[in-house]
């Protein structure tokens, strides 16, 4: 009879001889976990920038035409129905008003293309009234009159918050002509500045059906509006009319 011996080794606690390693659809959820996560931190951001960029600085309206000519008009039949776009151009509108009507800056071009009588920003968004008061500034005949040899001369304009639409006081359902804007204003040059003063204007603005523009102003004023009223509210006189920086 043959004898049949085993042999037979003792397990040592603790010590595991079976390879440790990650089946390949484990490895595979662990991926799609890991792009998940990515994805979503990358929406997060997008979600985040978007949300920042609304409101937009400005509603852009555009016109398309096939043939353009730099001698060509625009005539407005009729204004775009009220919507929340229509009324957010309008706050834009006047605050680039504001800005363009007081802002100086380092640059007479700039200064030239802002208020020139042919078509200069503010003519162009102003009445003939508003824009014959405007030229009457100590501001304006200082700076286009060219008393100002030194140019290191600028006065920024600074604004407390959006404009606000008043209510029309002729009783009319749509109160989004008539606006209080206020800001901040000092002038300074390399020798100093005087004190910042607060300023609140009165703004009424006004497009008439048939009102034509050129085709050079669509991007500045599309809607054809103006500034039909331009009152100091408080802050005293006229921002432009104030004790400004003289140089030699």
């Amino acid at each position: 009879m043959r004898a049949i011996f085993f042999s037979t080794i003792p397990l040592i606690k603790g010590e595991n001889f079976v390879q440790n390693r990650v089946e390949p659809p484990v490895l595979i959820s662990r991926v799609m976990i890991f792009v998940l996560a990515a994805a979503m931190v990358v929406l997060a951001v997008l979600f985040v920038t978007l949300y920042n960029m609304f409101p937009l600085n400005r509603p852009q309206i555009f016109f398309l035409e096939t043939a353009v000519r730099d001698d060509q008009y625009v005539k407005l039949v009729e204004m775009p129905p009220e919507s929340t776009s229509l009324d957010d151009y309008k706050k834009s509108f006047v605050r680039e008003y504001i800005r363009h009507r007081n802002e100086v800056v380092t640059d007479i071009e700039t200064m030239t293309k802002k208020w020139n009588a042919v078509d200069g920003d503010v003519y162009t968004m102003s009445s003939d009234d508003v824009y014959a008061n405007f030229t009457k500034t100590a501001m304006f005949n200082a700076m286009m009159g060219g008393g100002m040899p030194n140019f290191d001369f600028k006065c920024p304009v600074i604004f407390e918050n959006a404009p606000m639409p008043m209510p029309a006081e002729d009783g009319r359902d749509n109160s989004m002509d008539t606006f209080l804007v206020k800001f901040n204003y000092f002038c300074a040059d390399s020798t100093g500045r005087t004190p910042e003063k607060g300023y609140t204007i009165k703004i009424r603005i006004q497009s008439d059906e048939g009102t034509k523009i050129k085709w050079a102003d669509r991007i500045e004023n599309p809607l054809g509006l103006r500034v039909v009223e331009y009152t100091v509210s408080s802050g005293g006189s006229d921002p432009l009319d104030m004790e400004f920086l003289t140089t030699e």
